[in-house]
Parts: C-alpha cells; structure tokens; sequence
C-alpha cells in the first residue's frame, strides 16, 4: 500500500487537474495522502491574490460534513487536513468528489470548491467468513452449481475485485458470471462425480484476485462433507426478485417471499434460504425456513436508494441455489430542510443603502426530486426580504432604508418549505437577542399506544401511563392532556375512561366485560402552553382481557315440561356404542372455553363411558340381560378456566330392546312427584269431555259426509273430467328426544269421492321413549293401517298418548 502511495505522491504535481469557472474549481488527488499534502494553488487557480484572501478573512465552509482539508491563506494553497480513505468517503459510489465553498467578507463572496478523490489499490478482496461448509450427496450429478460467497474489494475500477481461481480442481470447477450490474456470480460446478467410500472429505481454496498493481487476493476454504442419496438440488423459482420498501418502514416489515423448491423428500427436501451479509448491512433478514424477505433495522433512502441481496437456498444434503433479490427503497418526505448560516452581520448601521446583505443561509435537504425542492421566505413586518442564489444558498439584504427611531431591534424568521407532500418546513430565527418561540408541538413517545385490561375490573383503577415531551422551553413546554370526543358503540368515550391532564394517566371509569366489548380505541391530544399552542394527537387501544366469569351451558339433553328424557340402548349394544351425546358450550374465549366431561355418578360405572373432549356417552362393555333396565348418569362439565366453573346434566338411559318392555319400569322415572288426590275425578271428567267431543265430531262428520256425498253424485253424473289431487305429506315429531317420530300419508282425490284413495306410512325411529310423570297407563302404538275419511284437507296425524 505504502509503494502505490508514493507513487501517486510522487505524479500528484503532474495529474492534479483542476477547473475554474464562473466561482468554481475542480482538484482531483489521490485517497490516502498525509496530512498536509498540497492540493493546489486555490488563489492562483480562482485568479486572487494573497491580499484578498488575507483582508477578506477566507475560510472553508464545509456545512455539516467532516473538514478534511484546511486554507492556508498566507500562500493561498489548499492542504490535507486529514488523511482521506475513498471507501470510508464514498464507498463504491464513482466518481467520489467532495464539494465545499471558499467564504471571503467584505465584500461578501463564495466559491464552489471540487476535489475528486482517485482510488489507489489499498483494500484486498475479502470473504465474510475464513470458511464455509458443504454436505453434498454422492449422487450429485455432474453439472451441479454450489453458489459461493463473494468476496468484497472495497476498491473500485481496475483495483477492484478481477477474478477467481479455485484449487484443487480433481472435482470441481469454477464459473464465474458477470451481472448486469457489473458484479460477479461466484459457482463452484461439479465436474466429476463424487464417491462417499473414496473421499468422504475435500478441502478447496477459493483465492480472489483484484486488478491493482501490486495485484492482492484474499482466500476463503471450501469443506465438503459427502453424503448419500440427495440427488435433487433446490431451485428458486424465479432468478430475480424485485420489491420496494419505503423509508422509515418499520422493523420487520414484509418485503417479499422468495420461493425454492427441491424434489427430494423429507430431510433431503427441506430447504434453508439465507442472505450474504455483504452488502444488507444488517438492515433485512431472511426467515430460514419459509424464505420470507423483511426488515431488521431502520432503511433510508438517503443512505442507500438501492438493495441487491444474493439469496442461497440449500437443503439438507448442501445442494444450492442462487437468486438475486433486488430492493427498491422508495423516497419519502422525512427529512424538513435544514438551515446553515454561512455568515451574518451582528449589527448594522442605520444608513445602510438597500441591497445590503444581511446574512449568507445554506439550506440542505437530503430527500430528492421534489421533496428536495426548497423555497424559503421571510416573516412579514420587517425591512428585509431573501434572495435565492440558487436552490442551495439565499441571501437575506435589506430592502428599504432603517429608522432606529422607529424599531431598535428586528427578529427575523426565516422560514423554508420543500416541495413535498405534506410539505415539511424549517425556520431559523435571526435575532441581536435570541428568545424563544412556540415552534415545537408536544411529541409522543409512540405514535399509537395499546394497553391491556382485564374484565370485570374495579372503576377508576389505572389502565395506562403515556408521556409526550416538549422540545420548547418554560411554559411553552407544559403539557396539558386532553381526551378528544369520541363514541365507542354510540357511547360517549367519557363513559369508559378518563385521562390526567397533568400526568396524563388514563383511568378506567366502569368495570368492563369482555362478552360485551372486547376493544375500543380513542384519541388524546397533548397540548403545550403556548401562545397560540401546540398539540399533538395520539391513538390509544385498550384491549379487554377474558376471565372466566361464565360456567358451561349444557345444550342437550334438556329437561322441559316436567316429561324425562330417556334414551334407550338395545342388549344387542356392542363394545363402544353410541348411546348419545352431551352438547354443551361456554360464551368465555380462549382455554376458558375449552370443555371436558366427566362421569360424576352412574347406576353401573363399568357399563357406560363419556368422551373427555366430546361428550359421547359410549358403552365400554357388552350390555347383558342382567343389566338393569334404568340406568342415571350424572355428566359434570367443566371449562379450562382458572379456576374453573361447571356444570351438571342428568341422562337417562333404558336398556330394552322394545318399549312395551320399559315402560312399566319408568313410571317412577319422575323427579318424586306426588300424584294429585284428586287424579280419578280428573280421569273422569277428561273421559267425558273426549266422549262428548267424539259424538259431536261423529255427528259433524256424518252430516258433511251426506252433504258431499250428494255433491259429488251431482258432479259424478255431470260427466266432468278427473282431477287428481296430491295433499303434501304431513308428519308430527313427539317429545323432545333426538329421534323424532315421522307418519307419512298419501291421499289422492278425485271429484267422485268414492274413487279416493289413502296410504298410511308406518312410523320411524324407536329409539326415544318421551315419558309423562303424571301418567300410569301402558302407552300403545297404532300399527296398523286406517281408513281415512273423505276429508280433502285434513291430514291424519297419529300420536303417543
């Protein structure tokens, strides 16, 4: 490094180039020179003397950026101040030139200052690891591609990274690929077939040579493991990716997916997706396992605008791919412009003529394109107005003559907008006394704040703690807070919290219930005690917390009317019969709604079973004929809540196989009701009424039967055509069991009553028996087919009694 120095040391007298033209002058020296190397004659070059860099007291402006090089103005040259290194300067950027103005006073003047920095050849290439490890299959075909990392020359041009040589090559050989963007795409391809018995292990140097004189290579070793069997590698399906971010997004933000797919199963297919840390500088990461692009630090434009990101996809057998994943990074207005002043007069006399300058201002904005645009003006009421040099430098002169008399002291702002949307601004305040202003609103720690609480909470118990500071001073910075007017379902937001003005604590005034309202969102304001104030808003989101504050609700089986439930199960029921199922459900969420059922008490406990997670009442051996025919299980449901509330339901179950053979047996199924004394005079009287009821629908019946029957003897002999007639089917579900009980009827009718015909369907399941505590008699069923009367709308309907 230190030959390649004096050498451009020793041609700086015969290369320096430099411009002059209208103010400006251009240098070109090489990186690395010691510090107080001459860059050239800046006096000579701009045609001034030494007198006039001496008289008008000229001085490097460099704004905010490092000073790396010094005036001397006894000889009017300009000299290293510090040493220079191109990559920490400009990195890859070409060319890499520093721009800085030459100020003089009296009169006021500036000239643009650029110095163009050569590259010299001091950076080897370097890897990002001493070495990297690859398990490959033995039955990898020759052909394949194992994607390499690169090496990084910091040095640009010729000193920049050349080429690759890979050693030794019994196996492998090396391709490199130049991309579009001038780089070079590093693969190791495999020429010869690999044998596990022969070599389980190779070991390869991968040297990087740049194209500097003296050339300077860095290394990198390549481990091979051989293994079996993986003979499909992974391959990406696109080879280039593209996506745009914008700045600012926040840390872990999706980017994009990148997607590869290896034909291999199990282990041999699973892939790992990586990214090179070279050139992401831990802004993005890559999720190894889904390929999934996102964000792991702060992205700015103004610190790189464009992203390319070489993505490995390797699966378990070492097998690789490469794609290139390009990120776009999208300009946002974040950046208000920021204003620098060059020099101002502290005083000014009040003969002064018009035109007078003031104050020199350079104004910087780091966005682009429009959002870099400034325009800057004056505040109104004072004699001065600004003038505009360029977009970067303005010039405040006075605009009419001054009267001390009439003001003794002006306060000037200048105030500068850029051209994005919304437009950001900057103000600097040019004053002989300095005092404050009321030109910073009240900022939040957050931009939008969550808070939890859970249910059935106390009123008035503290939920939240925000906090929003003032960059002013004294009164301007007390900040007051204040719940903005809002509704949450139609109520107002004053009803559910209150904020603190003064530390701008947030209270719950009700108890909450997370079955009712499980969030809700409001916005506070913090107002500063300025003059007009300032203030800020920030969206606050409480989310309520679920507690277990509801026991399960059994659906099924249900207990209505005082009539009991029972399901039968036949003695031909095998091992794990479906007797029924308990249905229960919990208006809780999360664990609290999870439900587990249990046997809490049964007639034969090494009969029946229920499900833990689904309620299904199962038999757990064969059922015999010993088996008692009334079987009670007690079912406790319980929730997951902590802790946990329950509920219990009684199912009743009748081991027959017919029902004339239980029924006797339930009689005293009921809850221990006592009959009624008075049951025969009811059994009397209700007989009467069903008896008088008969005889008059007998009558009704026989007198329209004579009245149709001499209708239709009109119509018959008429000799009208027939029409034939389909009522719907009509059925008639009993009790409330699971299984109804259906009849079907078909009746077709013509317009002679005496060629009408009827169908009675049986009934359907048997299963359910619905019993009457109040009733003692042997329950029939109709089994036969009836005759239906002639009547055209009147369906049959049969029921157990």
């Amino acid at each position: 490094m230190s030959t390649a120095l004096m050498g451009w040391q020793v041609l700086l007298f015969f290369s320096v180039l430099f411009v002059s033209v209208r103010g400006q002058v251009s240098y070109s020296i090489p990186e690395e020179m010691e510090r107080g190397g001459i860059i050239g004659n800046i006096a000579h070059d701009l045609g001034l003397g030494i007198d006039r860099l001496k008289s008008g007291k000229a001085r490097i402006f460099t704004g905010n950026s490092d000073e790396y090089v010094e005036l001397k103005r006894e000889r009017g040259e300009l000299l290293i101040k510090s040493r220079i290194d191109r990559e920490s300067l400009c990195g890859q950027t070409m060319p890499c030139a520093m721009h800085f103005q030459m100020i003089l006073e009296n009169p006021m003047e500036f000239f643009t200052v650029t110095i163009e920095v050569m590259d010299i050849n001091d950076n080897p290439p370097t890897f990002e690891r001493g070495d990297i490890k690859y398990e490959i299959s033995e039955l990898a075909d020759p052909g394949a591609r194992f994607v390499l990392e690169k090496a990084v020359d910091d040095d640009v041009g010729v000193n920049g990274l050349s080429s690759y040589t890979l050693n030794p090559t019994d196996h492998f050989v090396l391709k490199t690929l130049s991309q579009g963007d001038g780089t070079k795409h590093v693969e190791m391809v495999l020429q010869k077939s690999l044998d596990r018995e022969k070599s389980e292990h190779l070991s390869l140097t991968l040297t990087a040579l740049d194209g500097g004189e003296p050339q300077l290579t860095g290394t990198m070793q390549i481990l091979i493991t051989v293994l079996d069997a993986n003979d499909n590698s992974p391959v990406c399906s696109k080879p280039e990716y593209k996506a745009s971010v914008k700045e600012n997004a926040p840390v872990g933000t999706l980017i994009t997916t990148v997607k590869a797919t290896d034909k291999d199963k199990g282990n041999n297919g699973k892939i790992m997706y990586t990214i090179s840390k070279i050139g992401s500088t831990n802004i993005f990461e890559m999720n190894s396992d889904t390929g999934i692009l996102s964000l792991a630090g702060n992205i700015d434009y103004e610190k790189g605008r464009l992203y390319e990101l070489y993505v490995k996809v390797v699966d378990q057998g070492g097998l690789s791919d490469a794609c290139k994943v390009i990120v776009e990074v999208i300009d946002i207005n974040d950046n208000p412009p920021s204003i620098n002043v060059m020099s101002k007069s502290n005083a000014l006399s009040e003969n002064v003529s018009p035109g007078t300058v003031v104050t020199m201002l350079n104004v910087q904005d780091p966005d682009s394109n429009e959002n870099g645009n400034v325009i800057c003006v004056l505040s109104e009421n004072a004699p001065f107005s600004i003038k505009s040099r360029s977009n970067l430098f303005f010039s405040v002169v006075t605009e009419s003559e001054l009267d001390r008399e009439t003001a003794s002291e002006y306060n000037m702002t200048v105030t500068c907008f850029d051209g994005g949307v919304p437009s950001l601004s900057s103000s600097v305040t040019l004053s002989v006394q300095i005092s404050d202003v009321n030109d910073n609103a009240p900022v939040f720690e957050k931009s939008s704040y969550e808070a939890y609480i859970a249910e059935n909470n106390a009123p008035g118990v503290s939920i939240f703690s925000m906090k929003a500071r003032d960059a002013d001073w004294n009164q301007n910075a007390r900040v007051s807070y204040i719940l903005q007017d809002s509704s949450v379902n139609g109520v107002p937001v004053t009803s559910f919290v209150s904020v603190s003005a003064d530390s701008g604590v947030i209270h719950a005034v009700r108890s909450f219930d997370y079955e009712q309202i499980k969030e809700f969102q409001f916005v506070v304001k913090a107002q500063d005690g300025g003059s007009p104030p300032l203030s800020s808003n920030v969206t606050m989101k409480i989310l309520i917390q679920d507690q277990n504050d509801n026991p399960p609700q059994v659906l099924y089986p249900v207990l209505t009317g005082g009539s009991v439930v029972a399901e039968m199960v036949p003695r031909s029921a095998d091992v794990g019969y479906l007797v029924t199922k308990v249905v229960a459900v919990d208006v809780d969420s999360g664990q609290n709604a999870w439900l587990s059922y249990k046997l809490q008490k049964t007639t034969d406990r090494a009969l029946f079973e229920v499900g833990l997670q689904n309620g299904e009442i199962r038999t757990i051996r064969q059922v015999t004929d010993k088996d008692a025919v009334k079987q009670r299980l007690t079912v406790i449901v319980e929730d997951n809540g902590h802790p946990s509330r329950s509920a219990t339901v009684i199912v009743n179950l009748a081991v027959a196989d017919s029902f004339p053979e239980v029924l006797s047996e339930f009689t005293d199924f009921s809850q221990d009701k006592e009959y009624n004394e008075n049951l025969t005079f009811y059994l009397v009287l209700a007989l009467a009424v069903v008896s008088f009821l008969f005889i008059t629908c007998l009558v009704v019946i026989i007198s329209v039967k004579i009245y149709r029957w001499r209708q239709s003897r009109i119509l018959y002999h008429s000799s009208l055509p027939v029409i034939p007639y389909y009522p719907p089917r009509y059925s008639d579900t009993l009790g409330t069991g699971t299984l109804p009980h259906v009849y079907n009827y078909e009746v077709c009718r013509t317009t002679d009553s005496r060629k009408s015909d009827c169908k009675f369907g049986g009934a359907g399941s048997q299963n359910v028996l619905i019993m009457d505590p109040s009733c003692t008699g042997t329950m029939q069923r109709l089994q036969t087919e009836k005759s239906i009367l002639d009547e055209p709308d009147s369906p049959l309907e049969v029921r157990i009694l």
